[in-house]
Protein backbone atom coordinates (compact mmCIF):
# COMPACT_ATOMS: atom_id res chain seq x y z
CA UNK A 1 0.00 0.00 0.00
CA UNK A 2 1.25 3.54 -0.81
CA UNK A 3 2.28 5.62 1.87
CA UNK A 4 0.02 9.02 1.87
CA UNK A 5 1.65 11.68 0.58
CA UNK A 6 3.02 14.46 3.29
CA UNK A 7 -0.06 17.04 3.92
CA UNK A 8 2.62 19.96 4.38
CA UNK A 9 5.59 19.70 2.30
CA UNK A 10 8.66 22.26 3.30
CA UNK A 11 11.91 23.30 1.52
CA UNK A 12 14.10 25.23 3.37
CA UNK A 13 16.13 27.10 1.15
CA UNK A 14 18.27 30.70 0.91
CA UNK A 15 17.39 33.61 -1.23
CA UNK A 16 19.81 31.93 -4.05
CA UNK A 17 17.35 28.41 -3.84
CA UNK A 18 20.10 26.89 -2.43
CA UNK A 19 19.36 24.47 0.34
CA UNK A 20 19.84 26.35 3.93
CA UNK A 21 20.97 24.79 7.09
CA UNK A 22 18.08 24.86 9.55
CA UNK A 23 18.49 21.13 11.18
CA UNK A 24 15.23 19.91 11.31
CA UNK A 25 13.02 23.18 10.95
CA UNK A 26 10.61 22.20 7.85
CA UNK A 27 9.92 18.35 9.70
CA UNK A 28 9.05 20.09 12.61
CA UNK A 29 6.75 22.59 10.89
CA UNK A 30 5.00 20.18 9.11
CA UNK A 31 4.03 17.93 12.58
CA UNK A 32 3.27 20.86 14.28
CA UNK A 33 1.05 22.58 11.23
CA UNK A 34 -3.20 23.08 11.62
CA UNK A 35 -4.08 20.01 10.09
CA UNK A 36 -5.90 21.69 7.29
CA UNK A 37 -2.46 23.17 6.49
CA UNK A 38 -2.23 21.20 2.95
CA UNK A 39 0.05 21.58 0.01
CA UNK A 40 3.65 23.05 -0.18
CA UNK A 41 5.54 26.48 1.35
CA UNK A 42 8.61 27.25 0.64
CA UNK A 43 10.66 29.09 4.06
CA UNK A 44 13.84 31.21 2.89
CA UNK A 45 16.18 32.37 5.04
CA UNK A 46 17.79 35.89 4.06
CA UNK A 47 20.12 38.15 5.18
CA UNK A 48 18.88 41.53 7.11
CA UNK A 49 19.74 43.98 4.56
CA UNK A 50 17.56 41.86 2.21
CA UNK A 51 14.87 41.25 4.41
CA UNK A 52 15.05 45.37 5.14
CA UNK A 53 14.71 46.23 1.09
CA UNK A 54 12.13 43.51 0.59
CA UNK A 55 9.96 45.11 4.20
CA UNK A 56 10.37 48.58 2.32
CA UNK A 57 9.19 47.15 -0.81
CA UNK A 58 6.14 45.21 0.17
CA UNK A 59 4.48 46.97 3.32
CA UNK A 60 6.21 50.54 2.94
CA UNK A 61 8.57 49.79 6.19
CA UNK A 62 12.21 50.72 6.20
CA UNK A 63 13.45 48.65 8.27
CA UNK A 64 14.61 44.24 8.83
CA UNK A 65 11.38 42.95 10.21
CA UNK A 66 11.65 39.36 11.18
CA UNK A 67 9.18 37.74 9.28
CA UNK A 68 7.16 38.12 6.28
CA UNK A 69 4.49 35.76 4.23
CA UNK A 70 3.53 35.83 0.99
CA UNK A 71 0.31 33.96 0.19
CA UNK A 72 0.62 32.32 -3.06
CA UNK A 73 -2.69 33.39 -5.46
CA UNK A 74 -2.91 29.95 -6.57
CA UNK A 75 -6.57 28.55 -7.04
CA UNK A 76 -6.12 27.57 -10.55
CA UNK A 77 -6.29 24.11 -11.66
CA UNK A 78 -3.48 21.44 -10.83
CA UNK A 79 -1.89 18.29 -12.20
CA UNK A 80 -3.31 15.18 -10.44
CA UNK A 81 -1.31 14.48 -7.63
CA UNK A 82 0.45 18.22 -7.43
CA UNK A 83 0.00 20.06 -4.51
CA UNK A 84 -1.51 23.43 -3.90
CA UNK A 85 1.08 26.12 -3.20
CA UNK A 86 0.31 27.76 -0.11
CA UNK A 87 2.83 30.86 -0.35
CA UNK A 88 6.53 31.61 0.88
CA UNK A 89 7.84 32.29 4.15
CA UNK A 90 11.04 34.55 4.93
CA UNK A 91 13.08 34.90 7.34
CA UNK A 92 15.62 37.67 8.43
CA UNK A 93 17.98 35.73 10.00
CA UNK A 94 20.53 38.63 11.90
CA UNK A 95 16.96 39.62 13.52
CA UNK A 96 15.68 35.92 14.33
CA UNK A 97 19.31 35.88 16.21
CA UNK A 98 18.92 38.70 18.03
CA UNK A 99 15.79 37.20 19.25
CA UNK A 100 16.78 34.07 20.34
CA UNK A 101 19.35 35.94 22.47
CA UNK A 102 16.56 38.61 23.92
CA UNK A 103 14.41 35.50 24.47
CA UNK A 104 17.15 33.43 25.79
CA UNK A 105 16.60 30.73 23.85
CA UNK A 106 18.41 28.87 20.75
CA UNK A 107 18.75 30.24 17.23
CA UNK A 108 16.89 27.04 16.21
CA UNK A 109 13.81 27.41 18.35
CA UNK A 110 13.70 31.45 17.26
CA UNK A 111 13.28 29.68 13.35
CA UNK A 112 10.20 27.55 14.39
CA UNK A 113 8.27 30.53 16.35
CA UNK A 114 8.80 32.69 13.31
CA UNK A 115 7.95 30.01 11.16
CA UNK A 116 4.91 29.06 12.91
CA UNK A 117 4.24 32.52 12.74
CA UNK A 118 4.58 32.69 8.98
CA UNK A 119 2.44 29.50 8.23
CA UNK A 120 -0.39 31.08 9.92
CA UNK A 121 0.03 34.19 7.99
CA UNK A 122 -0.39 32.35 4.90
CA UNK A 123 -3.54 30.31 5.67
CA UNK A 124 -5.14 33.51 6.14
CA UNK A 125 -5.16 34.28 9.93
CA UNK A 126 -4.11 38.41 10.87
CA UNK A 127 -3.74 38.70 14.27
CA UNK A 128 -3.97 42.39 13.61
CA UNK A 129 -7.70 41.67 13.06
CA UNK A 130 -9.37 38.43 13.50
CA UNK A 131 -9.95 39.36 17.46
CA UNK A 132 -7.89 37.12 18.97
CA UNK A 133 -8.30 34.05 16.88
CA UNK A 134 -4.31 34.06 15.49
CA UNK A 135 -3.43 34.31 19.19
CA UNK A 136 -5.14 31.44 20.21
CA UNK A 137 -3.96 28.87 16.92
CA UNK A 138 -0.72 29.79 17.44
CA UNK A 139 -0.71 29.43 21.55
CA UNK A 140 -2.53 25.81 20.93
CA UNK A 141 0.25 24.88 17.94
CA UNK A 142 3.11 25.92 19.76
CA UNK A 143 2.27 24.27 22.99
CA UNK A 144 1.74 21.01 20.38
CA UNK A 145 5.07 21.77 19.15
CA UNK A 146 6.80 22.23 22.22
CA UNK A 147 7.63 25.94 22.57
CA UNK A 148 7.17 28.08 25.64
CA UNK A 149 6.20 31.20 23.74
CA UNK A 150 4.79 32.77 20.43
CA UNK A 151 5.56 35.30 18.40
CA UNK A 152 2.07 37.38 19.32
CA UNK A 153 2.12 36.96 22.79
CA UNK A 154 5.86 37.98 22.92
CA UNK A 155 4.90 41.38 21.39
CA UNK A 156 2.05 41.66 23.40
CA UNK A 157 4.14 41.77 26.77
CA UNK A 158 6.68 43.95 24.92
Amino acid sequence: MDADPPTLDITVCTRAGRPARAPGLARWLAATAPVRARGTVTLVLIGDAAMRRMNRDWRGKDYATDVLSFPADDDGPRLRGQQRHLGDIVIATGVARRQAREAGHAYGTELKVLALHGLLHLLGYDHETDQGRMRRVEARLRRKGGLRAGLIERESRA
